[in-house]
Formats: C-alpha cells, structure tokens, sequence
C-alpha cells in the first residue's frame, strides 16, 4: 500500500519536510473536524474524537436523545443558565435548558424540574414559534410527566416543523404506545428506520418489540445499543433496559449481570440498583435486596420503587417497615403531583392491594378516559377485581393479555391478574392456564404474588376433561362459561 511504501522509504530531508506538513495539515483538519462534532449529535459510522467537557458531553446527549451522566447535566445547566443571563433572546439555549431540566428531573426522580424546564421551554417558543427543539423538549417534558395526550400534541407539532428531525419520532412512539395506540407507535418507528440508525434507535426499537411480545428481538437490539453507545451513562441506561428485559422473562442471573455492569459504568443509574434490588429479593438474597432498593430510593425516589420495597418488607413480616415505604409513596406521589406529573397509575395500582380498592377504581377509571395503554388496563381490571366487580374486572384482564386486543406484552404479573379474576369467576381452565403462564414466564415475579399464584394452582388442582380443548381447538365446558364465552 501507498503508505507502507512511505513508512519504508528512506529518511530524508525532504521526507522530514513532508512528514511535518502532513502532521500540520493533520492537526487543523481535526481541529475543523472536532468543532463540527461538538455541533452535531453523533451517530453510527461517525469518527471518535478526544472525549468532549463534560457540558458538551451532556449537550450532544440531550440534543440527540441519549441518556445523559448526572453530573454532566448539572455542568451544561450552569454554562446554558450563565449565557442566557448575558444572551436572554438566545431561543436555542433556553430550548437546551428546558431539555436538560427534563433529563435531571427524570434521572432524580425530582419533580421540581418540570416546571423549570416548561418555563424554560416556553420562553424559547415565545422567541421564536414552532422551532422544533423546543417542541421537542415539550414532548419530552410530557412524557415524563405522564401527560402522552400532549406529548403526542407536542411531538406532531414538532414534526410539522421538521419532519426530518429524527428525534422526535422516539418522543411520539412513547406517546401512542401510553395512550394504547401500538399500531400508530409501530407506523412512527418504521420511519425512525428509515431516517436514522445507531444506539439510541436500536433501544427505541427493542421498546416497541417488547411491547409486540417479540422479546428475543427486543433483547437482540438492545444488546446491539448496549454495545454502540458511546458514553458510559448511554451504555448504562441501555443495560438497565436489557436487565429489565431479563427480569421479565425470568432470566435472573442474566438480569443481574446487566444491573450491575450498569451501575459499575454509571453509579447514578438508579433504575438499575432497583432492578438489582428485585433480581436479588428472588434469588433469595434477601439482605443484599433492601440495601439496593434503599440506595436506588435514596438517590431517586421513585414512587415504584418504594412500593416494591414496601411490598419485599411485607413478604418477610415486616408489617411496620412496608408501612413507612407506603407512606413514602403517598408522599412522593404528593410532590410529584405539583411538578405536573400523574402518577396515578402506580397510585391506584397500591390502592388496589394495599388501601381502598373502591378509590383504585375511581382513580383508574379516570386515567383510562385519559390514556388507555395497557398497563392502565391491567391495572384497572385489577383493582376492579379487588373491589369485587369481576366480571367488568375480566374485560380489562383481557385487554392487557389478549393479542386480538393489543396486549402483546409478555407480563407475568399481567397474566397472574387474569388467572386470579378467572378464579374468581369460577373459571377453571382458564385461570389454572394463565397462573401456569405466569410462574412459567418468571417463576419468582414477585415476593408476594408468585407465592399466591402457586397456592391457587394448587388449590385448583389438576385439569379436568371439561379443561381439555376439543378437535377443533374450541374450550370444553369450564371455559364457555367466560364472560362474552371468552377465556
């Protein structure tokens, strides 16, 4: 090759002289090139450069859709806060702000930053109309709050003013796919496909093919954005996502080698020390669980996680314990209800088990009118089922698990919920084969439940000839039985 034959000519005056024009020529095109990379989001294929300060490092995170480091944020916060002091009329540095305010309240769990990041946000719009950051950055802002009605407002005005903005489909598939609408989230990722590839893409894809039930792809993709990512806070966040994933199938040694390759790379990926804190309270190990969850809670206190605590103290006895972490959620969904966000869903959910089931309902009904995705109407059929409205129970059951009606999602806390309301009604085949899915989907899915799913079993006992499907692939008698024949 032409440069071999150069590293092996003889050293020269003439070969020194070209050796350092072609360093100096070297240099400035890096220094050009770099410039232009700060200014850029990065993507496959793109060269590497030295690694960025720490507020460019967070600007290309929250300028190109990736997780970004805590610390990382708090610096690009202080330099776009300072610069907006001496440039006010600066619409893209208010639109960066409002995104980074987003990313620090959804990173800490701190609901303070969500009107921060509105006002932020708004001033940028009032500068100049429809530009397409602070659209973004509004979308964004609802999706964390829980607001999918006007995340997808947000993102589709955002898309009117640049439709080739790849960032903003991401925005919109989290949108439908809370507002139930999977056809519309599969439409808007098919032309994510074709705009872009890269990290961030392939984690939005593994989102919406775990939510088809295609789980292998869903794990596939993530691991191929697990290793692409760029930065340790990226990569950390894509790792959370595939230990999420392995939980759910009950792959749980796998699960905890993704948690915790993730809070090595980022000590601050929270939603991972919580995974750890699941995985390890069903592997048994007990102690180890409480000191993850209690970390993961006291750096991002999210209403969920203490309900999963709340609920691992109740299953060893500790009556007292769970009543302070349910306590701690009622506080924090308080709090997180005057930064704008609805966490009416979690709330209903521990009222269903753990308070006024009559309330769950009343609470859940309301949000189903608001947003129906699925896990609203898992969580509704549930709390109807424990108010003892069964039968309207079922419906709700069938439209979280059933393919023809959008619930793709392999759950088997979802599926445990349906077998129980089948019990309920008497159902045997039925709920014998949804609580066998359930334990067979992750047998330890949860410290309380799984134990109640194997006692129903066993309390149903074995199947009957009325349980056995005939030729044709019809239920025997049990299952007719359904409301609207279904089981």
């Amino acid at each position: 090759m032409e440069n071999d034959a150069l590293d092996d000519a003889p050293d020269t005056p003439d070969r020194r002289r070209v050796r350092r024009r072609v360093l100096i020529a070297s240099v400035a095109g890096c220094a050009v090139l770099g410039g232009v990379l700060a200014l850029l989001p990065w993507g496959p294929g793109e060269p590497r450069g030295a690694s960025p300060a720490p507020g460019a490092q967070a600007l290309a995170a929250v300028t190109s859709g990736v997780p970004a480091a805590l610390p990382d944020l708090a610096v690009l916060i202080d330099e776009r806060e300072a610069r907006l002091r001496a440039h006010p009329e600066d619409f893209r540095s208010w639109a960066v702000l409002g995104a980074a305010y987003v990313e620090q309240g959804r990173r800490t769990a701190q609901p303070v930053n969500y009107p921060k990041a509105e006002k932020a946000l708004r001033t940028s719009l009032k500068l100049r109309a429809r530009n397409a950051e602070a659209l973004d950055g509004m979308a964004a802002l609802a999706n964390a709050r829980r607001d999918f009605r006007a995340a997808r407002t947000w993102g589709e005005a955002a898309l009117r003013a640049d439709r080739t903005r790849w960032t903003t489909y991401p925005l919109l598939i989290d949108a439908y796919t809370g507002l139930g609408d999977h056809k519309a989230a599969k439409r808007t990722l098919d032309r994510l496909l074709k705009l872009r590839s890269g990290p961030a893409v392939r984690a939005r894809a593994a989102a919406v093919y775990r939510d088809r039930g295609r789980r292998e792809d869903a794990a596939a993709a993530l691991s191929d954005a697990a290793a692409a990512a760029r930065a340790p806070a990226e990569r950390a966040a894509y790792l959370e996502r595939g230990g999420q994933l392995a939980w759910e199938r009950g792959d749980l040694d796998v699960a905890l080698r993704h948690f915790q390759e993730a809070v090595r790379l980022d000590p601050d990926q929270r939603a991972a020390l919580a995974g750890q804190g699941r995985t390890l309270a069903a592997l048994g190990r007990t102690t180890e669980a409480l000191n993850a969850y209690r970390v993961a809670l006291a750096k991002q206190p999210c209403p969920e996680y203490a309900l999963e605590l709340g609920e691992l103290y109740e299953s060893l006895g500790l009556g007292q314990a769970a009543r302070v972490q349910y306590d701690l959620l009622r506080e924090r969904v308080r709090l997180a209800a005057a930064g704008g966000v609805d966490e009416e869903l979690v709330l209903g959910l521990f009222e269903a088990d753990h308070g006024d089931a009559r309330s769950a309902v009343r609470r859940l009904r309301a949000e189903w009118r608001r947003q129906p995705g699925v896990a609203v109407a898992d969580a509704l059929g549930w709390a109807l089922h424990r108010a003892g409205e069964n039968k309207e129970a079922l419906k709700f059951a069938r439209l979280a698990t059933d393919r023809e009606r959008g619930g793709t999602v392999r759950s088997a806390l979802y599926v445990y919920h349906r077998g129980m309301i089948e019990r309920e009604l008497k159902l045997t085949g039925p709920a014998r084969r949804h609580l066998e899915e359930a334990l067979r989907i992750n047998p330890r899915f949860s410290p309380t439940r799984a134990p109640l799913a194997e006692a129903a079993l066993k309390e149903l006992g074995e199947p009957s000839v009325e349980d056995v499907p005939d030729m044709d692939g019809k239920a025997g008698r049990g299952e007719r039985t359904g409301v609207n024949g279904r089981g």
